[in-house]
């Protein structure tokens, strides 16, 4: 299996295929990154990739593996990626 490529290497391929200099490739990554911080709590959609969204657990029961002991779990706030249909048909094509 291939190894994921690193930040070096995704700015100089986006750098490559826009025809921009790297440091202009990471300047719109970290943007669009920050912007996604920023934009989180109303939901931050990138087209053809997916959602960025907050959402809030509520508190549960749960149990501690090791012993069996019911725990309480308290309730919390997680970010979740969404991903969007047209990523996950690209990806990962249905089976016949």
């Amino acid at each position: 299996m291939a190894k994921a490529m690193t930040k070096s290497q995704i700015m100089a391929a986006l750098a490559e295929t826009l025809d921009i200099k790297k440091k202009q490739a990471v300047e719109f990554v970290e943007t669009l990154v920050a912007l996604a911080y920023k934009e989180a709590p109303n939901g931050f959609t990138i087209p053809g990739l997916g959602k960025l969204v907050i959402v809030n657990r509520k508190a549960r029961m749960g149990r501690n593996p090791a012993t069996g002991e019911q725990i309480h779990i308290p309730a919390k706030t997680v970010l979740k990626f969404r991903i969007a249909k047209a990523a996950k048909d690209a990806c990962c094509p249905a089976k016949k």
